[in-house]
């Protein structure tokens, strides 16, 4: 059969193409040129393949409420924080784009949901175009759960994949990984852009009309994109970032996008010898190592999604050896912290102007939202005049540029789960502060309240 005729498309301005270039012709962007295949029109098929039936021009589509409702189901894959990131299970017909970097355990968490799913009675197909057959069973072999019932296919070819799928009537396939993949539809190698978009839009389409739900992994560029293009994460239904250092034994699987359920949901995984474990309790863990009486810790409540989670921000000003001080920021916009050094200068005058400043937070978590400004402030403070904050406190606001304190959003739930942890005090402001039982509040206004609190 003739191969179907293709273009080159800019994934930037739809700018097309007779051939590949380096630079689209029509926005100037680089490396943005891809392959796309042009197919014949077919006719229009419903959910479950059948033919959808062409309606009458006189005929007016229907109604909303003239839609019949269907209930929601969801397949629970017996990991916890799995199915709670993911709104409390994986939904037939859906997609699921998981990125990461490379070994960071994408593909062994989802061996162990796979394993957990054929355990519950639903076939599972997992296609590997990274790993031979072999070395997913050497894989198996290491991890708790009894992996074997899973179907396993060592193939790159995407009609291939989709074939086998449909001969095993799989109810949840697995493709690890979105890279390898190839169509016979476009020429280019596998991982172009086209290719990633191509394979992405068959899998799509194969999800919705056959109800199989499609797990693919995607790895993370160097630009901080998952496969290239961030066209990937339209087409998907759920898209999962797992993140972490390597060289920590902790992992954390961020929701960025989800059309069932709420999107930055955080679920946190502890990496041992025989896969991965769900941790129920992320806030004990973050600050298991946390030592008192030292200077330049604080500790903050963040809400992750619908989950408050505290962690630990620590901050290190020290003395500068050598010409401009240094600012490093792990965890924290670096141009937050260059804001929050020049509030505290302006405002609350102290200096920070001939030492280097270290901030992070512990545990690898990202410091997104302005609430968390307040314990970034304290710690700087704290590190400053080398004066430990008191061990019962959490700091929790957002610092304007005129040094006045903003109360942050939920804070009921947040001071709840600080209470649940042993905290019996909050800084914050005094304004809009929804208290619960066993915490008290220090009520302050200015950045200048927090230096005296500190350097009293």
């Amino acid at each position: 059969m003739a191969k179907a005729r293709s273009v080159y498309r800019c994934t930037e301005c739809g700018h097309e193409h007779a051939k590949w270039v380096g630079r689209c012709e029509g926005c100037g962007a680089w490396n943005a040129v891809a392959e796309e295949p042009v197919l014949e029109r077919k006719a229009a098929r419903a959910p479950g393949g059948r033919r959808a039936a062409a309606a009458s021009p006189g005929e007016p589509p229907p109604r909303l409420r003239e839609v019949a409702t269907t209930p929601l189901i969801r397949w629970v894959t017996g990991l916890p924080e799995f199915d709670f990131v993911l709104g409390g299970g994986i939904v037939p017909g859906s997609m699921i784009l998981i990125g990461g970097e490379p070994g960071i355990g994408k593909s062994t968490l989802l061996l162990q949901a796979a394993a957990r799913l054929e355990a519950a009675g639903r076939t599972v197909l997992y296609a590997s175009g990274e790993e031979s057959p072999d070395q997913l069973r050497l894989r198996a072999d290491r991890l708790s759960e009894d992996a074997g019932a899973v179907h396993v296919l060592g193939e790159t070819r995407l009609e291939a994949i989709v074939g086998a799928a449909a001969a095993a009537r799989a109810d949840v396939v697995v493709i690890d990984s979105i890279q390898t993949v190839y169509s016979d539809t476009l020429e280019s190698a596998p991982g172009n852009v086209g290719q990633v978009r191509e394979c992405s839009g068959q899998l799509m389409r194969f999800a919705k009309e056959s109800g199989t739900a499609v797990v693919v992994v995607g790895h993370v560029t160097k630009g901080g994109g998952i496969a290239g293009p961030k066209t990937l994460e339209h087409i998907v239904d759920t898209v999962l970032y797992f993140e972490g250092e390597v060289t920590l034994d902790y992992r954390l699987l961020r929701t960025t996008k989800n059309r069932f359920g709420s999107v930055d949901e955080l679920g946190v995984f502890s990496m041992t010898e025989h896969g991965l474990v769900a941790v129920p309790n992320p806030s004990a863990v973050f600050l298991a190592a946390r030592a008192d009486g030292i200077s330049g810790s604080a500790v903050t409540a963040l809400m992750e999604g619908t989950r408050p989670v505290l962690v630990e921000v620590q901050a290190l000003a020290a003395k500068s050896g050598y010409g401009t001080p240094q600012r490093v920021a792990t965890g924290l916009d670096p141009k937050r912290l260059a804001v929050l050094l020049a509030v505290l200068e302006r405002r609350a005058q102290t200096s920070f102007a001939d030492l280097d400043v270290f901030v992070q937070v512990t545990a690898g978590v990202r410091l997104t939202e302005p609430g968390a400004d307040l314990a970034v402030a304290a710690a700087l403070l704290s590190s400053l005049y080398n004066r430990p904050a008191p061990a019962d406190v959490i700091f929790l606001g957002e610092i304007g540029l005129g040094g006045e304190i903003r109360p942050s959003g939920a804070a009921e739930r947040r001071l709840a789960e600080a209470a649940r942890l042993g905290f019996r005090r909050v800084f914050g402001s005094a304004r809009g502060m929804a208290l619960v039982p066993g915490v008290a509040l220090v009520g302050l206004e200015h950045v200048e309240q927090l230096v005296r609190a500190l350097a009293a």
